[in-house]
């Protein structure tokens, strides 16, 4: 029984004042014209969020209260031009984080666009496919397994089994057939039926239609590593403030100025750009996957595809061609020939269903004439991948009769076979899977007395890219594996013809124990693919799986990378990362690579992040130790802060090469390679403080000399880090280079005109600079060797 919200109340039913629609005919284009003008779209506006509070929100959080607090202790201390100006560039700053927040949503609402609930309508007499947003009330839609409901409807022919748990809270499916209403949002688990569309968008039962493309909140592997290594650099940082704290007091230095001192630092740890350069790095990469024919619907699902070593592919219409055409007939029975077989499959067909195999069967039955003189016909199973069989019941001499269609260890004890018709099934089976063809066994009798008729044989035969497809994914280092509810010896044809390998498993026992061992798998229902890609996470995979199925939502949620293919039903596509709008594995290959880009990119992010992190936190703290004073003003630092963020927001947009192998985020890894490069960098920076030291400059020159120290050697270092070839092998993207030509250009003047800092000879700016360049140079050197041995691609 439906659970009900208690305190729901009666929906507003858009069509009690509407005439009934015919049937058999559905609404004209001109009636479902000024429906839609009527009652508008069927989809659920969001209510969206005003710009002034996004905007706000920038304000509201760790770093920018700890900036706020700074302000205040300027205006305490009376320096109200520091206080103004760190305000500007905190104001800035949110206003930048804003505008490329609002440029990754603008993105993604384009992507949004194309991810559409479709649903089969009946216009001017003929059944028609239609985006959900133009089902009007009156109409007469279609449903089938594997459908989300795009509107409340009153059905009227035919019985589904509903999922509305998303709606009612209630597990258990619901039933549901003529005369029972079937709500927006619902997911069909079985069966076929049809209904008159009662109410649409905001005035549907539920009030909302269906939310099909979910993004995630929860964080991807690659965000919750970089926040692994961030909460290491707060701890760090915390431990160097409380340091410096302690000097400040043992040394009588202004608490105030050590406050904000102290807190700057706290400001240095956290990465204030990385938000937004995430969020743009996986958007703008939507978008081009858009172009090529792969639609995001979670952007944590385009970084995930970098690591992905093992992808568990659907066989029909990934690997092969989807079109089906009648192999091989072999009769079994006594005085049955293969007209017989075939028109018994038939009779187990229906071309409304749709379904390949039926249409593959009924093709050449019609053309042979078989079906002229066809009992009339009292029921229609469709296949189910529960029984995996069909049936059709029929009326024969006044009793009912049945003709059945379905894999062959399932007909086979429906028949009641002796040893002998067991071995005969068994060889006939086993001669068409060996050619590659799908083998279904016919039976056909009296509900009681099925007889076993033989067996046909559909061909599908390999795509003609998918050889080359699976060469290059596996160049790429991703594994990939054949799932498919054909016949052992099937599987293994198509195995050979791939390329894929001989090793066929069954997806249960001692299989999934070691899934690595199977090249295969075969007889899989549509439960076993979960229990596979569990298998293969627990081995230690991360795992991509191609699905199309309702069934197949569970291991496509479950995988890492869950890709939904062309034909894919509304439900897979819900529950998928990637959605593909053309058949094959091209696609797949296509967003291994871009995940493959993102992940280098943060990569360069991340290594950036921790080396600049531990330079500057530790130079500026030892320059207190060592000196006694404060190295550089609190303005210095925000201006810093902002300049280095400035430049590593570029990198979302970089040009990289993908990495040959998958990639995989390895804590320990990176802070060893990042604290090695940063105890060089340190030293390099300590050099150029000494030499600017010696020409005898004031203590406020010398803070500038330290701003341009720590800007020119991030720039510079973001060259260095960026790929792992000489720095300029790989030209960057024309926004990173104008970013950093940008920087260089602001931070020079304001150092040279002596603009909210000292003002410092012309000849000590470019001297700071030269020694960065010349300093980068001779880091590029040493990290290739030092990436090879931590292993960072």
């Amino acid at each position: 029984m439906t659970a009900v919200p208690k305190v729901r109340t009666a929906p507003v039913r858009q069509a009690s004042d509407l005439p009934p629609t015919d049937h058999t005919q559905g609404l004209t284009r001109l009636e479902a014209a000024q429906r839609l003008q009527r009652f508008g779209p069927n989809v659920i506006a969001d209510k969206p969020v005003p710009a002034w509070r996004q905007l706000l929100v920038k304000f509201w959080a760790p770093v920018p209260w700890m900036l706020e607090a700074v302000i205040v202790l300027q205006v305490l201390l009376g320096r109200v031009t520091e206080s103004i100006v760190i305000a500007a560039l905190l104001v800035f700053n949110a206003l930048v984080a804003f505008a490329q927040e609002q440029r990754a949503k603008d993105a993604l609402t384009l992507l949004r666009k194309q991810l559409h609930v479709n649903a089969r309508v009946l216009r001017d007499g003929r059944w028609q496919v239609l985006a959900a947003e133009q089902v009007v009330p009156g109409d007469i839609v279609h449903v089938r397994a594997g459908d989300i409901v795009p509107a409340d409807l009153a059905l009227f022919d035919g019985a589904v089994s509903l999922d509305q748990a998303a709606l009612t809270g209630e597990s258990l499916p619901v039933d549901a057939g003529s005369g029972k209403p079937a709500w927006t949002g619902s997911i069909v688990r079985q069966g076929e039926a049809s209904g008159s569309v009662t109410a649409t968008g905001a005035h549907t039962f539920f009030g909302r239609t269906a939310e099909l493309v979910r993004n995630s909140n929860a964080p991807s592997h690659m965000q919750r590593t970089i926040f692994a290594i961030v909460k290491r650099l707060v701890i760090f940082d915390a431990g160097l403030v409380v340091l410096v704290v302690a000097f400040a007091l043992w040394h009588h230095l202004p608490l105030a100025d050590t406050t904000i001192f102290a807190l700057m630092l706290l400001v240095a740890s956290v990465p204030v750009a990385l938000p937004a350069t995430y969020t743009l790095a996986t958007a703008v990469s939507s978008l081009q996957l858009a172009r090529q024919g792969v639609l995001v619907t979670r952007l944590p699902a385009v970084e995930e595809a970098a690591a992905m070593d093992t992808l568990v592919s659907d066989k029909t219409g990934t690997l092969t061609q989807n079109t089906l055409t009648l192999a091989g007939v072999t009769p079994l029975a006594a005085g049955s020939d293969a007209n017989a077989v075939l028109r018994a499959a038939a009779l187990a067909s229906d071309e409304a269903t749709q379904d390949p195999l039926d249409l593959a069967v009924l093709t050449p039955a019609r053309a042979q004439a078989l079906l002229k003189d066809a009992p009339q016909r009292q029921a229609f199973h469709p296949f189910d991948p529960a029984t995996r069989r069909s049936e059709g019941v029929y009326t024969v001499d006044a009793q009912l009769w049945r003709a059945v269609k379905g894999a062959a260890n399932v007909i086979g004890p429906l028949c009641k076979l002796d040893a002998t018709q067991q071995s005969m099934l068994n060889a006939a089976e086993k001669t068409l899977a060996a050619r590659g063809a799908r083998v279904l066994a016919v039976a056909a009798g009296p509900a009681d007395a099925l007889q076993l008729l033989g067996v046909i044989g559909l061909s599908d035969p390999p795509r003609p890219d998918a050889a080359n497809l699976i060469q290059q994914l596996t160049q790429l280092g991703v594994r990939v594996h054949m799932a498919t509810g054909d016949a052992l010896e099937t599987a293994r044809a198509i195995g050979v013809q791939l390329g894929m390998g001989t090793r066929v498993c069954e997806a249960r026992g001692e299989s999934l124990q070691h899934p690595e061992n199977c090249d295969l798998f075969a007889r899989v229902l549509p439960e076993d693919k979960h229990a596979i890609v569990q298998a293969m996470q627990r081995s230690g995979h991360v795992t991509g799986m191609t699905g199309d199925g309702v069934n197949d939502a569970p291991a496509l949620r479950q995988a890492e990378l869950g890709i939904a293919v062309a034909s894919a039903t509304d439900v897979a596509k819900a529950a998928a990362g990637v959605v593909l709008t053309a058949p094959g594995l091209g696609g797949v290959l296509t967003v291994v690579r871009r995940g493959r880009e993102v992940h280098r990119r943060m990569l360069t992010y991340t290594l950036n992040k921790v080396l600049r992190t531990l330079v500057i936190v530790v130079f500026l703290t030892f320059g207190v130790l060592l000196t006694g004073q404060f190295v550089i003003s609190p303005l210095l630092i925000v201006l810093m802060l902002f300049a280095n963020d400035f430049a590593t927001m570029s990198i979302a947009t970089d040009r990289v090469l993908p990495a040959a192998r998958p990639q995989r985020w390895q804590v320990g890894r990176l802070m060893g390679a990042a604290g090695l490069l940063a105890m060089l960098s340190l030293l390099a920076s300590l050099l150029i403080y000494l030499w600017a030291r010696a020409l005898g400059l004031s203590a406020v020159q010398l803070q500038t000399v330290v701003f341009l120290i720590l800007v020119f050697t991030n720039q510079t270092g973001i060259y260095v880090l960026r790929n792992d070839a000489p720095m300029w092998r790989l030209a960057p993207s024309r926004w990173m280079a104008a970013a950093s030509l940008g920087d260089i250009v602001i931070v020079s003047l304001l150092a040279g005109f002596g603009i909210l800092m000292a003002a410092l000879p012309w000849v000590v700016v470019g001297g700071v600079l030269l020694a960065s360049v010349v300093f980068a140079l001779l880091l590029d050197l040493i990290k290739r060797p030092l990436f090879t041995r931590f292993h960072i691609a």
